[in-house]
């Protein structure tokens, strides 16, 4: 018996979300959470956050000091500081409690959590628009003015793997995700591909060639390729999933009017002695952590390279 065999056979016998983990890399909660509670918290930011034209910098104010780095939410200056008590139906939710300490043992820890909006097209500056087009990673923080930079705003970002952010780190943390509201195909949903995690920490933009409508084959650049299956992620208010720092995920372009909000929380493994997310990664056919991350930024920050896989699925209609 191989490794992973072994291992997906011994969490076959654990909390389901580990089992899911070591198929597919991602674990959707069978039900979602408090959905009254998310739609409570949903209208306070809504109301502290408006998302319409006020929101972005002009093209003259952009041009005459463009930041691109530092500009996405960090502590005392993150939306979710004005709402702690409001985040108990997810901190305190025995259902995601239950899954992040059977995958990350006992004493895990919040590594960062805040609001990501996606940002609908009817508001986007039309200057702003073609500036931005085909750029692989659309996050929206340096063109935004620096009071709203308490959430982080997306159009649209290509498939990539949480890690990231993290040079040099190991990925010993997984990402937890909450719709506030119902997100269908029109809402910019998820879109994860399934088993992406075996293959590792891999250089992004990443290596995909769509083999179908829901396919895609997945290469690492060193010889090995995987076939790997595509999940749009859709769901009623509170709906919540995980995955794990390699599994590739994005999402494309917001098609309605209104803007998705959603909960990102960053979770590391606590310092126990058992973890379910140790027999995962051992059984991952790459490297846990990468010294370069991605290719795709100048010296500044800016978008140095164009191209957008995701964006090469069929659009759905607004």
């Amino acid at each position: 018996m191989t490794l992973a065999a072994k291992a997906l056979a011994e969490a076959d016998h654990d909390h389901p979300a580990i089992a899911d983990l070591m198929r597919s890399g991602a674990h959707a909660f069978p039900a979602p959470v408090d959905p009254e509670a998310a739609h409570l918290l949903l209208q306070a930011i809504r109301a502290a956050r408006p998302i319409d034209e006020a929101l972005f910098l002009s093209q003259a104010e952009f041009d005459a000091d463009p930041k691109y780095r530092g500009v996405n939410p960090q502590p005392g200056r993150n939306l979710l500081e004005r709402f702690p008590d409001a985040l108990a139906f997810v901190e305190g939710s025995l259902m995601i409690t239950g899954a992040l300490e059977a995958v990350l043992g006992q004493g895990y820890r919040v590594l960062d959590k805040k609001v990501v909006c996606g940002v609908p097209a009817s508001i986007i500056p039309p200057w702003l628009k073609a500036r931005i087009e085909g750029a692989p990673v659309n996050n929206l923080g340096p063109y935004v003015r620096p009071d709203c930079r308490d959430v982080t705003y997306f159009y649209g970002i290509d498939f990539h793997q949480d890690l990231i952010d993290y040079k040099d780190r190991a990925a010993d943390f997984l990402t937890l995700y909450v719709y506030l509201h119902p997100v269908g195909e029109n809402d910019a949903p998820l879109y994860l591909l399934e088993g992406s995690h075996a293959l590792g920490g891999t250089l992004f933009p990443h290596d995909l060639t769509r083999t179908g409508p829901d396919a895609w084959r997945y290469g690492d650049r060193k010889g090995q390729a995987i076939d790997v299956r595509q999940r749009q992620l859709t769901g009623p208010a509170g709906f919540a999933a995980m995955w794990h720092a390699c599994t590739l995920h994005g999402t494309q372009p917001h098609a309605a009017d209104r803007a998705r909000f959603s909960l990102r929380y960053l979770l590391e493994r606590g310092p126990g002695a058992e973890a379910g997310l140790d027999r995962v990664n051992a059984a991952l056919n790459g490297p846990l952590s990468l010294t370069d991350t991605r290719v795709d930024l100048a010296e500044n920050g800016a978008a140095a390279v164009k191209g957008n896989v995701i964006n090469r699925l069929p659009a759905k209609p607004a």
